[in-house]
């Protein structure tokens, strides 16, 4: 029994607690941000070696024997999400620093970022999935912090409709969890990979299982459940959209991942085939929405929802090519939208505007910048040998040699669309007629431009390095596809 596990989750959460007693420190609130999650995301770190190197760990909260006790478990894929996540919040912590404002810092912006991250670590790593929903509650509850945070017009507007949507997602889960509870007697995710197969009734557990991909569907922003997600996202300023971005509606995919690989695997033919309906309509639906605006902020934020579908297109396949695919490419897109929010929010602040028609010439006075875009626009295509391209292909592989190939040639055609979608922004911002900038001194660049370099760079790593981390994504994809090696490290614990 490792304790190592919990520690991703109680480091931000004792920080945060920390952070709230000194709002109007601003250094001390800065400097406490930063260890805190650096300090996670090293424990993260520890953690997803021992995975490699021990297996799947698992601990039983209050040491009740599985499943009567709360199960924490930290699989392959868990460890790689959670040092994903962690890595991420750090560097918007140093991208907050010169851009999120004093007032926003000095009013609990700190605390909120890093209880968001308990609440995301926590998802990716429990075992129960009534826990599940309490981890995603205190991540909800952050992000309403978040999401009014600084109070203006457009967000106060945005955020009544998010909380509605997450109220009634909410009300949902916890109607679904009683639901699958009355019919199997047990919470714990490995024991309902266990229960599920002797259940004869497989009727009622379709239904509850279309219940999830409603509730994980919300969360995920998946067709027709992503009405919410373009206008609450916009609303916030750029760090906190890049940390929503990333984060947030992958809670979901992982969610909808976990379940539909563990133990909603009883009525593939209907459950799976409508995931990959729903996924390829996802896809459209973001295309639509990448082409339609002419706003840097909106075009990304509906790349998100294209995403989105190519993931869970890729789950629903339930073989290996789709299944590494989906992992690979869930990493890869988490680090990749919180690379474009910053060059976004970069590109913004030097304009002073969003609105693309209003922008031109950057490239003779920042060609860095310009060219460090268009390499993280190619590599949100999926163009060779960039992060996007090897999950992609694995994806559509899967598709292929799965029962739905015509989805495959949805997901290669589309990318054509997230590159046009793209590369607009790098024409419409780089090139043409010089538009006049707002000045920037060079010390607020550099510390807005270094963590996003950086991100950039680990994408590229990611996607060129692809062979030395298959092992790891493969180990991964093993363990959703064999239910059994989840289920003996928690139920023998």
């Amino acid at each position: 029994m490792s304790n190592l596990l919990l520690f991703p989750i109680i480091i931000p959460l004792f920080f945060a607690a920390i952070l709230m007693m000194f709002p109007k420190n601003v250094k001390l609130q800065r400097v406490l941000a930063v260890v805190g999650a650096g300090a996670a995301l090293l424990s993260a770190l520890v953690l997803l070696a021992k995975v490699n190197t021990d297996g799947v760990q698992a601990v039983t909260l209050g040491s009740w024997p599985a499943p009567f006790g709360i199960s924490m478990v930290s699989d392959p894929l868990s460890a790689l999400l959670v040092v994903t996540a962690s890595v991420l919040v750090l560097l918007v912590i140093f991208y907050s620093i010169p851009t999120i404002g004093l007032r926003r810092e000095q009013s609990y912006y700190y605390p909120a970022v890093l209880f968001l991250m308990v609440g995301v670590n926590g998802a990716f790593t429990t075992g129960d999935i009534f826990n599940l929903f309490v981890f995603v509650e205190v991540l909800l509850m952050a992000s309403y912090t978040l999401i009014v945070h600084g109070g203006e017009k457009p967000q106060l507007r945005e955020s009544i409709k998010y909380l509605l949507v997450n109220i009634i997602s909410s009300a949902l889960f916890v109607a679904a969890v009683a639901f699958l509870y009355s019919v199997t007697g047990t919470l714990n995710m490995a024991d309902l990979a266990v229960k599920i197969p002797q259940i004869e009734e497989t009727g009622i557990l379709t239904v509850i299982a279309v219940m999830f991909l409603v509730v994980f569907g919300f969360k995920a922003a998946i067709f027709p459940l992503y009405f919410w997600l373009p206008g609450s996202y916009y609303a916030p300023p750029i760090p906190i959209l890049a940390l929503f971005g990333a984060l947030l509606t992958k809670v979901g995919v992982y969610a909808i991942m976990r379940t539909y690989t563990l133990f909603f695997t009883m009525n593939v033919g209907f459950t799976h085939e409508l995931l990959g309906i729903i996924a390829i309509l996802t896809i459209f639906a973001g295309c639509v929405g990448a082409l339609a605006y002419f706003d840097v902020k909106k075009i990304i934020i509906y790349n998100i929802i294209i995403a989105v579908g190519v993931i869970l297109f890729g789950v629903a396949q339930l073989n290996q090519p789709g299944i590494d695919g989906s992992i690979m490419y869930l990493i890869h897109d988490m680090m990749i939208k919180a690379a474009l929010f910053f060059l976004v929010g970069i590109i913004a602040v030097l304009f002073g505007t969003t609105d693309l028609r209003k922008m031109g010439g950057l490239i003779k006075t920042y060609p860095v910048l310009g060219w460090v875009y268009l390499l993280t626009a190619f590599g949100l295509a999926g163009i060779p040998p960039l992060s996007g391209f090897p999950g992609k292909l694995l994806i559509i592989q899967g598709g292929f040699e799965g029962p739905q190939f015509w989805g495959s040639i949805v997901v290669l055609a589309t990318s054509l669309i997230v590159l046009l979608s793209s590369v607009r922004i790098f024409v419409y911002a780089f090139w043409g007629q010089p538009v006049e900038t707002v000045p920037l001194k060079k010390s607020t660049f550099n510390q807005m431009f270094i963590p996003t370099v950086i991100l950039v760079a680990m994408t590229v790593v990611f996607g060129v390095g692809a062979e030395l981390f298959m092992p790891l994504i493969s180990g991964a994809g093993e363990v959703l596809l064999n239910p059994s090696i989840y289920i003996d490290a928690v139920l023998k614990e």
